[in-house]
């Protein structure tokens, strides 16, 4: 088992014992950031959580989040990933992962991406669970589109000391706790 396996089992053992429901205060920094950075595009992704990732889904009652169109990834046939629109009680089907995805409809390019994770570090890097879905699609969009905002989602208690990293990984532009937002 690899440095980075090792993490992964560890830290999916540790949110699963310390996991904990969060207030809606957990997105005011999240509201600050998107202010801050003047962002017209209301196109923002978010993922339905399971195993223990922290429960974004309360992001759908937020009045300031009212005008936004959520996106929910789905994992396409060549292993890369794709963002459509998604309402609250909409359809969703179980993907060979086992993961909630909506139907396909028009492919979105998001302007804010919140991105669920195992583990950060200070460095805003992270490992997610291996597949490398959100580090081929950020190589990939980010070279057409600048602009697109990550946003990493987790507990504070998920922050690790130095992740190890590769040239495939992707560094986030912010991680956001139940602490606040690491910049």
């Amino acid at each position: 088992m690899d440095k980075k396996d090792l993490i992964r089992k560890s830290y999916f053992l540790k949110r699963k014992k310390n996991f904990f429901d969060i207030e809606d205060d957990f997105f005011f920094p999240l509201i600050k950031l998107i202010k801050k950075n003047k962002i017209r595009n209301k196109n923002i992704s978010i993922y339905y959580p399971n195993s223990y990732e922290v429960n974004i889904l309360k992001i759908l009652d937020l009045k300031f989040f009212k005008p936004f169109n959520f996106l929910l990834p789905i994992i396409e046939d060549n292993s890369l990933m794709n963002f459509y629109i998604w309402k609250k009680n909409d359809i969703l089907f179980i993907n060979k992962y086992g993961i909630l995805e909506p139907e396909k409809s028009k492919k979105i390019i998001p302007s804010i991406v919140l991105v669920p994770l195992l583990a950060f570090d200070i460095e805003k890097n992270r490992i997610g669970y291996g597949k490398g879905f959100y580090d081929k699609f950020f190589n990939k969009y980010l070279k057409i589109n600048k602009k697109i905002l990550t946003v990493g989602v987790a507990f504070s208690f998920q922050k690790h000391h130095n992740l190890p990293v590769n040239s495939k990984d992707f560094k986030l532009n912010y991680i956001i706790t139940e602490k606040g937002i690491i910049k």
